[in-house]
Parts: structure tokens; C-alpha cells; sequence
């Protein structure tokens, strides 16, 4: 049977002598599998969409629920990424996460949106990967059903809550007076609170349109990375990458 989608690939591998294994997260039917034969020979038609973070028209042959890629047109490659190494790293990091929530076989409209929009804003909207990263951090433990309750203090219920933190076990806001609990949280300021809430509870369609720089942006950051962590029980070796690149 033949299915006409389209795909962004989240992960390559090299297979026989001129084959790839790819993971795509597709628009129809979620994460899939997907053979590209002879993607590595000199002149394939499919060499250009048979690449990490590429986005493409797709049409799969399936037979006993294995995947053949049999056409495909690339219509979005993310060129400044792939041209700038930190960006080119943080979008590896996205697509690892991503391959890591989403489950095979499973429609899932709302996370390929999530990290297209999130490719897009570090091609073109010329903002800082550190807000991207959170936005994209945090949104997608919401789309991925851990979205934290960031409305008000879970124990004394103030909106406002004076030295907000967030407990990266229980996804939930408290604030100074009603003490920290048992497990670890993360601080929090009035610009970092509002802007996490934004991304929680705001339109989708404009996630990154917020802007954050200094103290209040290294309190985001490092609250959404160790929530996802937190809440997803792994590491990611995009990730260590990316950071070794932010330190030197």
C-alpha cells in the first residue's frame, strides 16, 4: 500500500552500503520507520530528503508494517540551522527529544507542529535559542501530557505568588510562605512565571512571540530543562553537546 504524507526526520542511520534507516515524524501517522534504499549513492532522488531535520513530501510503501521510502520532494531545510553550528546542534537536541516522546504508529499533529515552529524560529525569527529551547521544552511535556499547573501556588492558591518555584516532580507552582516541600523545584521570577505560563496556556500558534533576556531567561531555562529531564527520567547526548558548545 502506498501513503502520500509529510515528514520531518528525526534521525538518520547509515544501513548496508548505500541504504538509511530513518525516523520520521509524519503528519498522518506519527513516528515511523522508514527504509530510504540506495539514498546514499551518487544522483538518488532521495538523497535530499533522506536528511536529519529535513521536512518533506513522502510517499511510503508499506508492507507488513515495515516502510519503504519511495518518492520524496524536500520542501523545508532549515538552511541557517545547518549553517551555524550552535543552532544545528539545539535543533539535534529537539529532534532526539521529539523521537523520544513520540510514539510509533500514533497521529500526532500538534508535536510535528510543535517542532516545525520551532525549526522556523531558529531559521528565521532571529530569536535566542535559549528562549526557543525553553518554549519548546516546555511545550512539549504539554503536548506529551505533562503539562504542570502554573496557575497559582498548589498550596495556598495566590496567583501571585511572592519567590514562585516550580517542583520538577509534581509539575506544580509554590511560593516562599508555603515552603519548598520534599522534592527539587527551581526558582522562579514574575518574568519567568508569566512567560512559562504563556507558552502553557497560550495560542500554539504564537509560542515565541515573548521576549526575555538576563536573569528572568536563565531562570526559565533552567526550570523547563530540568522539568523535561525531570519528568522524562533520562539524559539526552544532543544535549551535553549543545551545552559543551554554550560553554566554551
Amino acid at each position: 500500500m502506498h501513503i502520500s504524507t509529510q515528514g520531518l526526520v528525526l534521525r538518520e542511520v547509515n544501513y548496508k552500503e548505500s541504504d538509511k534507516l530513518l525516523t520520521v515524524l509524519t503528519a498522518e501517522g506519527g513516528k515511523r520507520t522508514v527504509k530510504a534504499r540506495g539514498c546514499r549513492r551518487k544522483g538518488s532522488p532521495l538523497a535530499a530528503a533522506a536528511q536529519l531535520l529535513v521536512y518533506s513530501d513522502m510517499t511510503l510503501f508499506e508492507y507488513r508494517d515495515y516502510f519503504t521510502l519511495n518518492e520524496a520532494e524536500s520542501l523545508q531545510q532549515f538552511w541557517r540551522v545547518r549553517s551555524d553550528l550552535e543552532r544545528l546542534s539545539l535543533a539535534s537536541y529537539f529532534a532526539e527529544v521529539m523521537e523520544a516522546v513520540a510514539v510509533e504508529g500514533r497521529p500526532d499533529p500538534p508535536a510535528l507542529s510543535l517542532i516545525l515552529n520551532s525549526l522556523y524560529a531558529l531559521d528565521r525569527l532571529n530569536k535566542p535559542p535559549a528562549l526557543v529551547k525553553a518554549a519548546f521544552e516546555l511545550r512539549l511535556l504539554c503536548v506529551a501530557g505533562y503539562e504542570p499547573l502554573l496557575d497559582a501556588c498548589a498550596l495556598c492558591g495566590k496567583e501571585a505568588p511572592a519567590q514562585p518555584r516550580l517542583d520538577l516532580g509534581e509539575g506544580v507552582l509554590c511560593c516562599a510562605a508555603c515552603g519548598e516541600g520534599e522534592g527539587a523545584s527551581r526558582p522562579l521570577d514574575a518574568v519567568s512565571l508569566a512567560a512559562m505560563r504563556h507558552v502553557v496556556y497560550g495560542d500554539p500558534k504564537r509560542l515565541f512571540s515573548f521576549s526575555m533576556n538576563g536573569e528572568s531567561m536563565a531562570l526559565m531555562a533552567r526550570a523547563c530543562e530540568d522539568f523535561l529531564l525531570t519528568q522524562l527520567d533520562r539524559g539526552f547526548r544532543t544535549l551535553d553537546f549543545y551545552k559543551q558548545l554554550d560553554m566554551g
